[in-house]
């Protein structure tokens, strides 16, 4: 049958083209037409925009992870060590130099370690010969051994300041990869603009590596679902790192055990029996490679694992009951659980808390949450509620859930019970993992979504930047900013020591002359910097005039004649919001 000429030309055309399509169709079941010829204008389109989107987002994180680094770097340059600061650098350069773990057994050493690599660039003189306390060896190493503790400081907080960094790396990849890249832009935003992060991150300290180890491993075994055999065992890795920083990452070993299992069962295709076997396979081999890092780390260190309990100046107590029985059955090192035994003997200790200007002994168990509330911009709380709601309500994100969540909630729990509340600090992955969360209020297709998110994120950033400095004693516009915080938190919340090297400066430029009298709580030598001054709980009240310069925490918890002192005395000027200065 010839072709029917009697119809119009246009006609003739269409009907060739359907017949043409359809013989295409036949010949590609599934594939839509507009997907195998998009329409001309998103031919000519492309090219054009493709470029630019493929660098905006790349700009885009440089610039924020930019504005990090700056504030942490400026934050480095600036602080004079805080209270822990010295213990680590000191048992980094002794790692270094005498290559067995004598000092600081109560945390592991992996941290030390990173801090290590600064320290061996700096390259100080250590006496090792030193037979006093992990204490006062650092502050021997700072202060008396011919070194320059801003420069040794400095080196020894930048490998943090570069880990913390990345940790921002798998917080945007994370969220991207949850909900787009958007998402991951403003989990970003959050994470490097978070005041706790930037503060604790720009430290020679053990709490931001930890909690970035147990993020990175949670985002590996989500990972996990698609690929199992990479991701799985590099879950592991992630988690062993976080062991072999702080023990305060054990209780969430099962939770990512539990996530690893998982993430296998939901990547198998085959039978239930054989997919729960390699489930409870993928379970095993996380823990397997984690206590692996752990026991890597400590060969590192001493690969002969030289470890008496007398070595440490620290006694190591008895620990008995369940507690003794957990230390028992861990398959670390010697030298870790009797870190371990360590810190449950610091559990034991009645520690003083202050929290809203009530001072007390012991611990209250909401005092974390408490001061979350004070210590996080007002924007990002708003973003993490609201990205753990979307989390859980969202169907499609509904399996990121556990990974975000669980673990957080986990940490968060056992951080709860502590003995310490001494800061924020002891919950840093806090605004890690939430960053993530609030990243996937944008998943929400709501129309006033993006510009809400944008405008929370816009105040978060400036809060945040209206604080730089001084990072560490921050509060929320709700609570007064940075120069409240000591009215109700104390210690890493405000006051750890960090800017003796500002009251040098402060009393040098306003103050030259006059009698000063010092309660400093810190690990800095004052008279390095300067600052000669006398105690006045040494001296009957009568005799203190001029000038009370008392860090904050100190304020917090006076009582007796030291509280008698500032009762009587007249605040006339501030340093850093962590130093009150006084007139009598």
């Amino acid at each position: 049958m010839g072709p029917d000429h009697s119809r119009p030309l246009a006609v003739r055309v269409t009907a060739g083209r359907m017949m043409a399509h359809e013989q295409h169709s036949v010949l590609k079941p599934g594939r839509r037409d507009d997907e195998e010829h998009p329409p001309p204008r998103a031919r000519s389109a492309g090219p054009a925009r493709g470029p630019r989107r493929r660098w905006l987002v790349p700009l885009l994180v440089f610039v924020l992870l930019a504005q990090m680094a700056a504030a942490m770097v400026t934050t480095a340059v600036q602080q004079t060590p805080t209270i822990d600061e010295p213990i680590y650098v000191a048992t980094a350069a002794d790692y270094l130099h005498e290559h067995r773990i004598r000092f600081n057994p109560e945390h592991p050493p992996l941290g030390k370690l990173v801090i290590a690599v600064g320290v061996a660039i700096a390259d100080p003189h250590v006496d090792t010969s030193y037979k006093g306390d992990q204490s006062r060896f650092g502050a021997h190493l700072l202060y008396t051994s011919g070194n320059d503790p801003w420069r040794l400081m400095f080196w020894a907080r930048l490998p943090m300041i570069v880990l913390t960094l990345l940790f921002g790396l798998v917080v945007f990849a994370f969220a991207r990869e949850l909900a787009g890249a958007a998402a991951g832009l403003t989990a970003l935003a959050l994470y490097a603009f978070s005041p706790d992060v930037i503060a604790h991150g720009s430290l020679a300290t053990l709490d931001v590596p930890a909690a970035g180890f147990v993020l990175t491993s949670a985002w590996l075994l989500w990972r996990a679902r698609r690929r199992p055999r990479l991701y799985v065992p590099l879950g592991g890795v992630a988690l062993g790192a976080g062991l072999a920083t702080k023990m305060s990452v054990l209780p969430v070993v099962p939770v990512l055990m539990a996530l690893a299992a998982w993430s296998v069962w939901r990547a198998g295709a085959e039978g239930r029996r054989r997919a729960l076997l390699r489930a409870g396979a993928g379970a095993a081999v996380v823990a397997v490679v984690a206590v692996a890092v752990v026991w890597a780390s400590y060969l590192v260190v001493d690969p002969r694992l030289r470890w008496t309990p007398g070595q440490s100046l620290q006694p190591v107590p008895a620990v008995h009951g369940l507690k003794g029985l957990l230390v028992r059955l861990l398959p670390f090192p010697a030298s870790y659980r009797d870190g371990m035994r360590i810190q449950f003997g610091l559990e034991n200790y009645p520690w003083k808390g202050f929290l809203f200007g009530q001072l007390y002994t012991g611990s209250r168990w909401y005092y974390l949450p408490a001061a979350l509330l004070v210590k996080t911009p007002l924007g990002m709380l708003a973003l993490w509620a609201a990205g753990a709601v979307v989390l859980v309500a969202v169907r499609r994100l509904r399996p990121a859930a556990p990974y975000v969540l669980v673990p957080a909630g986990v940490l968060l729990a056992a951080a709860m019970t502590g003995s310490r509340d001494f800061g924020t600090r002891y919950a840093i992955f806090v605004p890690m993992f939430l960053a993530v969360a609030a990243g996937c209020v944008l998943a929400v297709r709501w129309r006033w979504a993006p510009l809400v998110t944008g405008a929370l994120v816009l105040f978060v950033a400036v809060s945040s930047l209206l604080t730089y400095p001084y990072y560490l004693p921050y509060s929320n516009e709700a609570f007064g900013g940075p120069a409240k915080t000591h009215l109700r938190l104390h210690d890493s919340n405000v006051d750890w020591g960090q800017d003796l090297g500002r009251l040098a400066d402060r009393l040098h430029n306003r103050y030259r002359g006059e009698r000063i009298w010092l309660v400093y709580k810190g690990s800095g030598v004052p008279s390095y910097y300067g600052i000669h001054a006398s105690d006045p709980r040494n001296v009957p009240p009568r005799r203190v005039h001029g000038l009370l310069v008392v860090s904050d925490s100190a304020v917090a918890k006076a009582r007796g004649p030291l509280g008698a002192l500032i009762r009587n005395s007249r605040p006339i000027d501030d340093v850093g919001h962590s130093i009150t200065i006084y007139r009598r």
